[in-house]
């Protein structure tokens, strides 16, 4: 890979942003593979909307128990070797998914599977912090969330064409024996620091080490100092918020579009494969959006605005989908909500690394664990008012609701308000 790089010049800042968008793209390829399957899934187990709900919850809420460790772990230990066990576990377990037979097998192996997967963006934060100066973090950050929409633009148009030749389990085993490969790569090339990176160039390695958010020689800051920042509260309840919409598209959205919309298996396949190719335009939108209102309104306001017309965005579009009984219109309106998502949910990993700084890693777990709370509520709760109701769009509605409240909470999120650092306490 360095040989390849090395022929074009690129920096090495920029080889490690490839690597951890390559690692969300995977994750999110093997996270939506249930939902794109799941009519399948729940027509051979025998599984309701509400139980199959509960399966797609207990993926959350593993990787919700999980998050704030693996995010402290990668502070303390560095996120390469947080990374490798992370993807092995992932692996592991997105492939035993396709072996399951039953709801009990079912919820016990995604259960495992979020335990595996829980530490990913906190680590892939914290090795922004090490290795982006301030100036670039919110592009750095914003191809970091890019990585899950082509992972998921890309799982529709490979999965649906192998579980309609092979079955639904196949596609679990293919995207399984992809993770291993990157580990390989992982393993062999990425390191934790850039001082750590042979052949680096010694002007790129200063120029990262100066300007970058984490600082050597800086202790960790003790948890309880953490949760007493002003800022952090307000934007966990935000990111539990934000995450209604993000599970609702990768989780709920492909049987949404099968059983509450008619929409055949081959156009969910296309619609949903548009809807997440369209967000990696907002994620360049929004990345490009708020480095440009950093020059211009500062750092709090730059991240407030960026955050809140994402979100407001998603809401207000979200609730016309509801709304609206022309199937075209109700797609094309899912398509801008998920832009408008995507526009706005990377400016919250933004905040982490703002404020976090050296413990950015425990941070992002802390938000993270909020965020994950609330696709486990969304999973068991659009389920459940589906089963109840028999009907798609009262559950769409209060998705949309739940956005607007994440919207209004920026209002009280401050990125300038900080983590003490040791010695500005005691």
């Amino acid at each position: 890979m360095n040989r390849l790089f090395n022929s074009i010049a690129v920096p090495y800042r920029y080889r490690v942003l490839v690597l951890l968008c390559s690692l969300t793209t995977l994750t999110y390829m093997d996270r939506i593979c249930i939902s794109i399957v799941g009519v399948r899934i729940k027509a051979e187990l025998h599984l309701s909307n509400e139980k199959f709900g509960w399966a797609l919850a207990a993926f959350a809420l593993a990787y919700a128990l999980f998050e704030i460790p693996s995010g402290m772990l990668g502070d303390r230990i560095g996120p390469k070797k947080v990374f490798i066990r992370i993807v092995v576990a992932w692996s592991v377990f997105t492939a035993l998914t396709g072996l399951v037979n039953g709801l009990i097998s079912l919820l016990v192996v995604r259960f495992l599977f979020g335990v595996g997967e829980s530490g990913t963006y906190p680590n892939s934060i914290l090795a922004v912090s090490r290795w982006f100066p301030v100036s670039e973090t919110g592009k750095a950050l914003s191809w970091v969330g890019i990585g899950s929409q082509i992972g998921s633009a890309l799982a529709p148009l490979i999965i649906v064409p192998v579980a309609m030749a092979y079955g639904w389990r196949v596609p679990f085993f293919v995207v399984g024996a992809i993770g291993l490969l990157w580990v390989s790569i992982c393993y062999v090339w990425f390191r934790d620091f850039p001082a750590q990176m042979k052949g680096m160039p010694d002007a790129e390695k200063k120029l990262i080490e100066s300007t970058c958010r984490h600082k050597q020689g800086q202790h960790l800051v003790p948890w309880k100092l953490i949760i007493r920042n002003s800022t952090l509260w307000p934007l966990m309840l935000m990111y539990f918020c934000c995450q209604w919409a993000n599970y609702f598209f990768i989780a709920w959205m492909p049987i949404y579009l099968q059983e509450g919309r008619g929409f055949t298996e081959n156009s969910m396949k296309q619609v949903t494969s548009l809807l997440f190719a369209v967000g990696i335009g907002g994620f360049l939108t929004g990345g490009a959006t708020g480095d440009w209102l950093l020059k211009y309104k500062g750092l709090k306001m730059a991240r407030r605005l960026t955050g809140m017309l994402g979100l407001g965005c998603c809401g207000i579009l979200l609730f016309v989908v509801a709304v609206s009984v022309n199937n075209t219109l109700a797609a094309c309106c899912l398509i801008a909500a998920n832009f408008a998502f995507s526009f706005g949910v990377m400016v919250s990993y933004a905040v982490c690394a703002d404020i976090g700084r050296n413990n950015a890693g425990t941070v992002t777990g802390a938000m993270n664990f909020f965020g994950q709370m609330g696709a486990f509520f969304l999973a068991i709760i659009f389920g459940h008012i589906v089963q109840a109701t028999h009907r798609f769009d009262y559950p769409v509605y209060v998705v949309g609701a739940v956005l607007i409240t994440g919207c209004l909470l920026w209002l009280a999120i401050d990125a300038e308000k900080q983590l003490p650092e040791m010695g500005e306490f005691g």
